[in-house]
C-alpha cells in the first residue's frame, strides 16, 4: 500500500472504525476466475469467430497478416485522429494519423476504405496500430 492509499484508508477508518484492510492474494497466484476475466480482455480472440473469406471468395495476403477492412467514419484533420467502422460491424475503432503507413492523410475522408490491424493505444484502449488506405478495386 502506498502512502496515499494508506492516508485515504486512515481517513475512512476515522469515519468507520470497523473498517479493515482487504486481504490480498499473492501476485503470482491467479484463480481460474481471474484467468477467465483476463481472457475476456481486448487481446484475446479465442472466443471470436474466424474471419470469413472476402466476398469474392478469395482470401488475400492481408487476411493472413491480421489486417481487417473498414471505412473511415470521422476524421479530424486538425487534431490528427478519427474513427473507423469495421466491415464486420462492432464498435468503431480509434486511429491516429501517426499510424498511417500507406497513403496521404488528406485521403482520410469519411467513407474511405482502409485496412488496419488492431492494437492498443498508450492508455490501453483498443485502437488501430497500423493503418493504410485500401487499393482501389
Amino acid at each position: 500500500m502506498n502512502a496515499r492509499q494508506r492516508r485515504l484508508f486512515e481517513e475512512a477508518r476515522k469515519r468507520n472504525p470497523n473498517l479493515k484492510l482487504p486481504e490480498s492474494q499473492p501476485a503470482g497466484e491467479l484463480t481460474d476466475e481471474d484467468l477467465a476475466l483476463i481472457k475476456q480482455g481486448v487481446g484475446d480472440k479465442t472466443s471470436r469467430p474466424a474471419p470469413a473469406a472476402n466476398a469474392g471468395g478469395n482470401s488475400s495476403a492481408s487476411d493472413a497478416s491480421g489486417e481487417q477492412g473498414g471505412f473511415v467514419v470521422t476524421y479530424f484533420e486538425a487534431k490528427g485522429f478519427g474513427f473507423l467502422r469495421p466491415d464486420d460491424g462492432g464498435r468503431d475503432v480509434f486511429f491516429h494519423v501517426s499510424r498511417l503507413s500507406e497513403g496521404e492523410p488528406t485521403e482520410l475522408k469519411p467513407g474511405a476504405r482502409v485496412l488496419y490491424e488492431l492494437g492498443m493505444d498508450r492508455t490501453g484502449k483498443m485502437a488501430a496500430r497500423s493503418l493504410r488506405l485500401a487499393p482501389p478495386e
